[in-house]
């Protein structure tokens, strides 16, 4: 019995909730999120909840019953709330900025990076801070992880990018012999 699973998700009135066959698409404003539940669960729609049960007593079909429950569940608090991600950039001479949907990295590279923001995904720069918004966590934590990627933190003076949160373990430099 999947104790995820078996959690009703819930959402407001102005979410609009329909099914064709295997997808659920969920839209508000002009934001729309499909899931495609390739009919590895049953779902049902009733009113303001949708609940999810297992196709089969398998062993995959109860792991996509507990999956499909939180993802649905993660589209309706994007939609409602949306998602923040905020990264951290340390190093002398390393800036950010945005310049309409491309964000400029100047990360200690021969050449600057410019990245294409994709659709549905808001960027700021604030000081050395990288503030990521978006109703799609999926989509965020992506395009997060793929900044970081251009220069992850060093264990050593931590400079790169970073995220708000992370905490680098800082190693001792070299010691000079006696």
């Amino acid at each position: 019995m999947s104790r995820i699973g078996k959690l009703p998700v819930e959402f407001a009135a102005d979410i609009k909730v329909s099914a064709n066959g295997d997808v659920i698409t969920f839209a508000k404003g002009k934001n729309s999120v499909d899931l495609d539940t390739k009919g590895n669960v049953d779902f049902n729609i009733e009113g303001n909840v949708i609940t999810f049960a297992a196709k089969s007593e398998e062993k995959a079909h109860r792991a996509f019953w507990g999956t499909y429950r939180a993802l649905a569940a993660n589209i309706v608090t994007g939609l409602t709330t949306g998602y923040t991600r905020q990264l951290e950039i340390n190093g002398v001479g390393y800036r950010a900025a945005v310049q309409g949907r491309v964000l400029n990295l100047q990360l200690g590279h021969s050449h600057d990076i410019n990245y294409d923001l994709p659709d549905g995904l808001e960027a700021s720069v604030e000081k050395n801070v990288v503030t990521l918004k978006s109703h799609d966590k999926q989509t965020l934590g992506q395009v997060a992880a793929e900044i970081r990627s251009f220069r992850p933190p060093e264990p050593y003076k931590g400079k790169g990018v970073k995220y708000m949160e992370e905490h680098i373990v800082r190693k001792a430099g070299k010691t000079a012999k006696k």
